[in-house]
């Protein structure tokens, strides 16, 4: 997910089944009950995103799974800083799991921050994969490193998997004549596209996404699948990458049938509209949107048709104050905060 990146671009030794990309066979591939990643990076680099869309196709697949985003309690601090570092961990399995797991079995850093505010947890024989194009001496010495740890014996306990994504996704979006700086922020598809194969990931699915989210912009959704395809073939076609491993659906612990990947936003949304409606009140939320509560937000104020009201506050102490007026007036009144924003 150099000067090689054109073939890997172009040589798919990959076969389509079903619509799907598979594997070509070449590379040994190791069967998991459970693994457990953490996409790490900037604000800024699309780290929910990523986790969100190999979540949605881990689901689709038949994992079970628990997740954990973690967005970082700054509003957007500095680009490169241990604050400004924002991370999504996965936990999938092939049987019935119930936390998004302690201990990284993969950690993906895009720059020295995201390494530094997660190595801790991982432990020692887990992969690292890291874009080494950000490990720049000024990058580095923002969170106190004063050599490279990449070079420095300190990871000598983990398998790294040292990765130029920045380059090698500007290398393989050169056709849409996009500025280094447009390019790069693609980064984050091809690292999805290398975990999709790593992992046996459907790949449709997040293609579909991308066209339907940038359907107005068709030149940026081409430029996203076109990261995530080189991705997907750059791990195929590396010799870093000798091993890819298969995480069986959960069919033990799940039978066929209709299942809904929902997060804990949305089932606190559906709550309150359940309780409403047990309580016979009406469901009243006054909130000023920050993230990750805004979802709440967002979700509520589709079911007006069950008698909710929403209300976006200015700021926190108004959607408090909306909120208890709608309580003093008759209401199932509730407001919603997260990060510096407590309310």
């Amino acid at each position: 997910m150099t000067s090689q990146v054109s073939s890997h671009a172009e040589q798919a030794d990959s076969a389509v089944v079903g619509g799907q990309r598979k594997p070509s066979g070449d590379k040994e591939v190791r069967r998991l009950d459970r693994v457990i990643i953490r996409f790490a990076g900037d604000s800024g680099d699309g780290m929910q995103l990523t986790g969100d869309r190999f979540t949605s196709e881990t689901a689709s697949f038949g994992n079970d799974l628990s997740t954990l985003p973690n967005f970082p309690a700054e509003i957007r601090a500095p680009a490169g800083t241990l604050p400004g570092v924002s991370s999504f961990q996965l936990h999938f399995a092939d049987h019935d799991i119930l936390t998004p797991g302690d201990a990284p079995n993969v950690l993906v850093a895009m720059n020295p921050a995201a390494l530094k505010a997660n190595i801790a947890d991982v432990p020692r024989g887990a992969e690292i994969i890291v874009n080494t194009d950000e490990f720049t001496k000024r990058a580095m010495q923002k969170v106190g490193y004063a050599d490279s740890p990449l070079e420095d014996g300190s990871l000598e306990g983990y398998r790294v998997h040292p990765v130029p994504l920045t380059t090698l996704t500007v290398e393989a979006l050169k056709e849409f004549e996009l500025s280094r700086k447009d390019a790069g922020r693609s980064k984050n598809m091809f690292a999805l596209g290398l975990l999709s194969w790593m992992y046996h990931r459907p790949t449709e699915g997040t293609e579909n996404f991308l066209k339907a989210k940038f359907a107005k912009k068709p030149d940026i959704a081409a430029a996203n699948i076109t990261a995530f395809r080189a991705g997907w073939n750059f791990g195929e076609t590396t010799e870093d990458f000798a091993v890819s491993y298969e995480v069986a659906p959960a069919a033990a612990a799940f039978p066929t049938g209709t299942y809904r990947n929902i997060s804990g936003n949305l089932a606190l949304s559906y709550g309150l509209v359940a309780a409403s409606r047990q309580a016979d009140l009406p469901l009243y939320l006054g909130s000023y949107p920050i993230t990750p509560a805004s979802d709440i937000l967002h979700e509520l104020s589709k079911h007006k048709n069950f008698g909710v009201r929403t209300f976006q506050a200015e700021d926190e102490i108004a959607g408090i104050g909306a909120a208890l007026g709608a309580a003093f007036g008759g209401s199932l009144a509730v407001t919603t905060t997260s990060g510096p924003g407590v309310a």
